[in-house]
């Protein structure tokens, strides 16, 4: 029986920088950090004599989950180390990370001062069970996809 989700996590070229980009421009508190060089972390990720550093995210005064502290892990290979590719957002094995804001022309405008990349300016969700409501995608630093989602106002929260 699944007891919940535990997290989510990206794989980053630079885990300084996404800390940086995820906790000062997104507004996420960093919860813990620690570097894994042991026998359990490469039997985990199937790399002998694997070094990876790890940091643990959530956005601050939200529930996290029922079985962790945090939402959001990022992860650095400092062995092996990967190489970044350009994967399209529509490659299979893709995905991103929507994040629920009750403003989005305020959010995007001040990720635009923020310098953060955009695909989209907010769009009108027209159809579909979020109608009512508004989204856009933007990037972080290793191009991962991200979305500001802004609930229709007939969808209950919480």
């Amino acid at each position: 029986m699944y007891l919940g989700v535990w997290h989510y996590s990206f794989h980053v070229s630079d885990l300084n920088e996404s800390v940086r980009f995820y906790v000062d421009v997104l507004n996420f508190e960093l919860v813990h950090r620690q570097d894994q060089t042991n026998a359990y972390t490469s039997r985990l990720v199937g790399y002998p004599e694997a070094s990876i550093q790890v940091a643990q995210l959530r956005l601050p005064g939200l529930p996290t989950g029922t079985v962790s502290s945090h939402m959001l892990e990022l992860v650095e290979y400092v062995r092996p180390r990967g190489q970044t590719l350009a994967l399209p957002r529509c490659t299979p094995g893709t995905g991103h990370l929507a994040l629920a804001v009750d403003d989005i022309a305020a959010e995007y405008a001040r990720l635009l001062r923020e310098g953060v990349q955009f695909v989209s300016e907010p769009n009108d969700i027209t159809a579909g069970v979020n109608k009512g409501g508004a989204a856009c995608y933007f990037v972080d630093p290793d191009g991962i996809t991200l979305e500001l989602a802004q609930p229709p106002p007939t969808l209950p929260l919480g």
